[in-house]
């Protein structure tokens, strides 16, 4: 269950009332949880995603949008801006996550990494960045991974994807400097999502393990040794909209249970 109410207004610091945010995977995981954070707090959020039954939500308004689709991207956002005004908050977190070595990955697996996790970050901050243009604030927050800042085995397209939404946000942090429009990354490590239930499966088929074994694998590989909950990282999301954040560009906020 993911916390509600002023629980999740840091210190009463965070005020986001009338605010615009566009949460691309908005509908389930870290998106889910990120969304429910930002309403919370006072803003009108719009949640995207492919499947509308996925965004069924009390609060929450609903696009259907298919991140690897220019047209749908540009089309979905200029909707929920006439809707809602211009997008104060843009988080660009809908992917997708599977591991496959190299000399298995075919052009067309490797399209669809770069198409949905990096083409559809670009494609989102690009369009949002459209109306953000004319306020002076706005938070960026992409949701890359821990795999964006070191590389993980047997998932090299994917690494590759989610390093590249940082170069993204890193130069974007540089283009806007002292506009007032931040943009900042975070990487979670393994986060209890349907991706992490997805994973389970992939790896007992690839690996040769049963279910304890291939979901140990995971847990071992955050530093603490637990699935991340999702309103962890909602609340750093949460963060970076606060009212202290404005120092904050260009970063990489690190989710793992430790060092990395």
């Amino acid at each position: 269950m993911y916390p509600t109410g002023p629980c999740c207004i840091l210190d009463g610091m965070t005020d986001l009332t009338g605010k615009h945010a566009f949460i691309t995977g908005g509908g389930t995981g870290i998106g889910l949880a990120i969304a429910r954070s930002l309403a919370d707090a006072g803003a009108r959020v719009t949640i995207a995603g492919r499947r509308p039954e996925a965004l069924d939500h009390d609060g929450l308004h609903p696009a259907v949008m298919d991140v690897t689709d220019e047209d749908s991207v540009a089309g979905a956002i200029d909707a929920a801006v006439a809707a809602r005004g211009p997008v104060a908050i843009c988080v660009a977190n809908a992917g997708i996550a599977e591991g496959r070595s190299l000399h298995r990955t075919d052009t067309a697996f490797w399209r669809r990494m770069m198409a949905t996790n990096l083409d559809g970050a670009f494609l989102t901050i690009r369009e949002s960045l459209r109306s953000m243009h004319g306020l002076d604030w706005g938070r960026v927050i992409a949701v890359s991974s821990i795999a964006g800042l070191r590389g993980l085995k047997g998932a090299p397209a994917y690494t590759a994807s989610k390093h590249g939404m940082i170069g993204l946000v890193r130069a974007l942090s540089e283009d806007y400097i002292g506009t007032g429009l931040t943009f900042n990354a975070l990487c979670p490590g393994y986060v209890r999502t349907a991706i992490v239930d997805r994973n389970v499966v992939s790896i007992r088929d690839r690996a040769g393990v049963d279910e304890d074994a291939a979901m140990r694998l995971m847990t071992d590989a955050n530093r603490h040794r637990r699935l991340i909950e999702p309103p962890e990282v909602a609340a750093a999301a949460l963060w970076l909209c606060g009212s202290q954040s404005g120092s904050i560009n260009g970063q990489t906020i690190e989710i793992s249970g430790g060092q990395t």
